[in-house]
């Protein structure tokens, strides 16, 4: 299946190398799994979003681990992907931007027929340019928020739940981020989405380098060592214990100061909750764990 991650390191800009090439489990060791395209998002230093992406494994981009030593931003949401739904192309590879944000999902749900109708009688066919349900999914989120004054949370919850009583749903797990604020949902069951929380000042001892130690590399972060941030990754991408699954159906909200608020406002479980069962067999071979 799709992995997602999501890092936030407050006001300061700082590089995610560690995480996305040199961790136990970095992105681009998990990318082995998802062959069909990768992509980093981040934003300058005037808030602007950037995205970079291609229709290949991350591991096998040379221009993937280069962005991902030199890039730097205050928050950064990467993907490697395992295609359910469209082709594989540039423009069905995550992240997604839409009016300066960015967005990636891990899973997958039918019914765009139906979406698609939804989606032009609220104005924003025309944010759709590939063929993914989750790029859908964007941007119904987007339509809620430019009626809602950018109210990010709301605008997820209120899109979330039109597709979960709506349509038949296997997986919505997600991530959103601004240049100042990041959203991630687990919902329901079906993946699993993990956070982790890491201030090194408040550590009872002085914090070490992140550290990853291999017969080929010994690669340390200084940035990410000395500075707070917070992560979300479809799994832990370390041995740290503090690593902590969401349960079904949180939605997590970072702000700028690195302050987590965790909801609950769907349901257990969609009324047309998908099995693996059900999922037609190229599908249900992107979300397998």
């Amino acid at each position: 299946m799709c992995r997602l991650f999501g890092l936030h390191a407050g006001p300061r800009t700082v590089r995610a190398t560690f995480w996305l090439l040199d961790a136990p489990d970095s992105l681009t060791e998990q990318s082995r799994r998802e062959p069909d395209g990768a992509g980093i998002g981040t934003f300058d230093a005037d808030g602007r979003a950037r995205l970079s992406k291609r229709p290949l494994a991350a591991w096998e981009d040379h221009a993937f681990a280069r962005e991902a030593r030199e890039l730097r931003s205050t928050t950064f949401l990467a993907h490697v992907r395992y295609a359910s739904t469209g082709a594989r192309t540039v423009a069905n590879t995550h992240p997604f931007m839409q009016d300066g944000r960015l967005f990636a999902h891990n899973g997958a749900f039918t019914g765009l027929d139906r979406l698609d109708r939804h989606l032009a009688d609220l104005g924003v066919a025309d944010l759709v340019q590939g063929q993914t349900d989750s790029e859908r999914l964007f941007a119904l989120i987007t339509a809620h928020a430019r009626t809602s004054g950018g109210d990010i949370g709301q605008s997820i919850v209120r899109a979330v739940e039109w597709v979960a009583a709506e349509l038949p749903v296997y997986s919505l797990n997600l991530i959103l981020t601004t240049a100042t604020d990041l959203w991630a949902l687990r919902y329901p069951a079906s993946h699993e989405l993990y956070i982790l929380e890491r201030n090194p000042a408040a550590e009872p001892a002085p914090a070490a380098p992140l550290d990853a130690r291999s017969r080929r590399i010994h690669s340390r972060s200084t940035d990410l060592s000395l500075s707070p941030h917070v992560l979300f990754a479809t799994e832990p991408m370390d041995n740290n214990p503090r690593w902590r699954a969401l349960a079904p159906g949180e939605l997590v909200h970072v702000d700028r100061s690195l302050a987590v608020t965790a909801t609950f406002p769907f349901a257990a479980n969609p009324p047309h909750l998908l099995t693996l069962a059900d999922l037609e067999p190229s599908a249900a071979a992107s979300q397998k764990p």
